[in-house]
C-alpha cells in the first residue's frame, strides 16, 4: 500500500491513526489466527466500543466471556498507544506468568507486521517478555507476585485474568500510587466467584462507587454465535463451569458454600430492616416481639482483634424467621448486657452463646446479670443439657463449642436449612457474607479479607433449633401433667423452657405492656 502514498498522503495516515485507535486498529492490525495465519483485525462493535472505553476512560474493568478476542483488542490498543505516543511506561500483570508474556507477545506481533512506512518508531530493545521503542515506550510482563511495578511510574496497568489473581487487594493498594500522574488501568477477566478483588471492583463499578468504568461482556455479544454453538460448547461443562467461562455470572461461578440457585432464592427475600435500634442503631428488626410467638437467640463472640464483629441472631421458633440481627464491634460486657435485654424483651427466651474464650466472658456476664435461659452442653457429646442440671454436672458447659468436629456438622445442617427453603432471611450483611463463604482446602470459611461471624451464628442456630424443638415437645409434654396436677389460679406458670412454644410467663401487666411498646429498643 505504500507505494501508492505520496509523502503527503502518508503523513495524514498517520496522523488519522494517532487521533484514533479503531481506525489504526482495523486499517493496519495484523493478528495471528491459528487456523489463517496472519490476517487483518477487523473489529466487532462490542470491540470497536471497548476500544472507545479504553481512551475515554482511565480505569477500566471487564467481566468478560472467553473467546471474544478481549485480550486480543487490549493488546492492540497497547500497541496503538507505544507506537503514538512517547515515553509510555506499561506493565502487563496475571497471575500466571506466561499469561502476561502471551499478551506482551501480541503487542509486539502487531507493531512488527505494521507497514514499514508506518513504523516511525522500531523495537530497539527486544526480549522475550519486554520490549521497549526507540520513542521511549516500554511494555513487560510480570507475574502477581512480589512487588514489581511498585517503584516506577505507569502510563498503564493491564491486569489479565484478574478475578484469578491471589492478594490482588495488597498488591492494588501499592500499584495505585504508580498510576498517580495520569496513569491508566484495565483489568480484564471472567468471574470466579465473589469477594476477590475483581468482583468487589465490578460491583463498585455497578454502583458507581469507584474510578472504573465497567464492560460485561457475557458470550451472546459475539454476532457469530448462537444457541447452538452455545450448547455445543458446553455440553461437556459444570453449572459452575458455564457460568465462569461464558455468562458472566460471579454467584454461580464460585465454589461457594451454598449453591449459587439457593443464593438466587435468599437474595429475593432480602429487604432492608424495619427498625434500627440499641444503643449504637446496630440491631435490626424486622418485626417487633410477638408474645403469642416462641424466639431464641443466637450470638458469635468477637475474638478481640479488629477484623472480627459481636453478632447475634433472633430466630422464631416455628418458622425458622430471622427477625433481628445484630452486628457491631463492642466490648464483651456491652454485648453481654444487649444480649440480656434483648433476651429479657423477647420473652425471656434460650440464649446460645458460641463459648470461644471471649464468650466465656459474656457467657459469667449473663450469669451475674441473672438470665436464667442460657443454653448449656455436654463437652464430650456437645447435647444439650438443661441450665438447672447443668449446674450439678461437672461435664456440662455454658454455650455452644464450636470445635473441629462441630464446625462441618453446623454448617452441614446450616446448608440443609438453606437447600430445603427452612429458614427465612432477610439481612443484606448475613447475605454478603454467604456469598463470600466458600470451600477452601477443603474447609468451609470466609474468603480472605472477609468474616463469617453471622454465617457461624446462623449455622449455630440452624444446629441448635433442632435441639430446641425436642426440648419444646418435652416442655408441652411436662406442661399437661403439672396442670394436670394443679389448682388453675390467677396467675400462669412457666410449664416449659421459655422461648419454647408451650412456654407461658407469669403474668406481670407492667412488664406485658413494657414488652408491647418496645420502650428500651425505640429508644437505644
Amino acid at each position: 500500500m505504500s507505494y501508492q502514498l505520496t509523502k503527503k498522503e502518508i503523513i495524514k495516515e498517520i496522523v488519522k491513526c494517532g487521533k484514533d485507535p479503531v481506525y489504526f486498529i482495523n486499517n493496519y492490525a495484523r493478528i495471528s489466527h491459528p487456523i489463517h495465519g496472519t490476517i487483518p483485525f477487523k473489529t466487532y462493535d462490542f470491540q470497536t466500543e471497548l476500544l472507545k472505553d479504553f481512551n475515554d476512560y482511565r480505569f477500566n474493568v471487564i467481566l468478560k466471556a472467553r473467546q471474544l478476542g478481549i485480550s486480543t483488542i487490549t493488546g492492540a490498543y497497547v500497541a496503538w498507544m507505544m507506537m503514538f505516543h512517547k515515553e509510555k511506561n506499561i506493565l502487563v500483570m496475571a497471575t500466571k506468568f506466561q499469561t502476561a508474556a502471551n499478551l506482551v507477545k501480541k503487542v509486539k506481533s502487531i507493531i512488527k507486521s505494521l507497514p514499514e512506512w508506518m513504523q516511525m518508531t522500531r523495537i530497539n530493545i527486544d526480549n522475550r517478555t519486554s520490549f521497549e521503542l526507540d520513542n521511549g515506550s516500554q511494555i513487560k510482563a510480570s507475574t502477581t507476585s512480589g512487588d514489581a511495578g511498585r517503584s516506577e511510574a505507569l502510563s498503564l496497568l493491564v491486569v489479565d485474568e484478574a478475578a484469578h489473581v491471589e492478594g490482588l487487594e495488597e498488591l492494588w493498594t501499592g500499584l495505585y500510587p504508580t498510576l498517580s500522574t495520569g496513569g491508566r488501568c484495565i483489568a480484564l477477566s471472567t468471574p470466579n466467584g465473589v469477594g476477590n478483588w475483581f468482583h468487589q471492583i465490578c460491583v463498585d463499578a455497578a454502583a458507581q462507587k469507584n474510578d472504573f468504568h465497567m464492560t460485561t461482556l457475557p458470550w451472546d455479544v459475539h454476532p457469530d454465535r448462537d444457541m447452538e454453538w452455545f450448547a455445543k460448547e458446553t455440553k461437556n461443562m459444570s453449572k459452575r463451569q458455564v457460568a465462569q467461562e461464558f455468562e458472566c455470572n460471579f454467584n454461580m461461578s464460585g465454589e461457594t458454600v451454598i449453591d449459587p440457585e439457593d443464593m438466587a432464592g435468599l437474595k429475593l427475600g432480602l429487604r432492608d430492616p424495619v427498625y434500627r435500634v440499641g444503643f449504637d442503631r446496630n440491631l435490626w428488626l424486622w418485626e417487633k416481639y410477638d408474645p403469642n410467638c416462641s424466639y431464641f437467640l443466637v450470638a458469635d463472640v468477637a475474638r478481640g482483634d479488629d477484623k472480627d464483629s459481636s453478632v447475634f441472631h433472633i430466630l422464631k421458633m416455628e418458622t425458622m424467621e430471622i427477625i433481628g440481627e445484630y452486628q457491631s464491634k463492642v466490648t464483651p460486657d456491652q454485648f453481654a448486657n444487649l444480649l440480656f435485654n434483648t433476651g429479657k424483651e423477647f420473652g425471656d427466651c434460650m440464649v446460645v452463646v458460641e463459648n470461644n474464650s471471649v464468650g466465656f466472658a459474656v457467657l459469667e456476664k449473663l450469669k451475674e446479670l441473672g438470665y436464667t435461659n442460657i443454653y448449656h452442653s455436654i463437652k464430650s457429646t456437645h447435647e444439650y443439657v438443661d441450665q438447672y442440671v447443668a449446674e450439678g454436672r461437672s461435664n456440662a458447659v455454658a454455650g455452644f463449642s464450636t470445635t473441629s468436629k462441630t464446625r462441618p456438622l453446623i454448617v452441614a445442617k446450616m446448608e440443609e436449612f438453606i437447600r430445603n427453603k427452612l429458614v427465612t432471611i432477610y439481612s443484606t450483611r448475613l447475605f454478603n457474607e454467604l456469598e463470600t463463604f466458600v470451600w477452601q482446602n477443603g474447609r468451609p470459611q470466609a474468603m480472605r479479607m472477609y468474616n463469617d461471624d453471622l454465617v457461624m451464628s446462623l449455622a449455630i442456630g440452624c444446629w441448635i433449633r433442632d435441639t430446641a424443638l425436642q426440648e419444646n415437645k418435652r416442655g408441652v409434654e411436662y406442661s399437661k401433667v403439672m396442670l394436670d396436677s394443679m389448682h388453675i389460679s390467677g396467675r400462669e406458670f412457666n410449664t416449659s423452657i421459655p422461648g419454647q412454644k408451650g412456654y407461658k410467663p407469669i403474668e406481670d401487666a407492667d412488664k406485658i405492656k413494657q414488652q408491647r411498646e418496645f420502650i428500651w429498643l425505640l429508644k437505644g
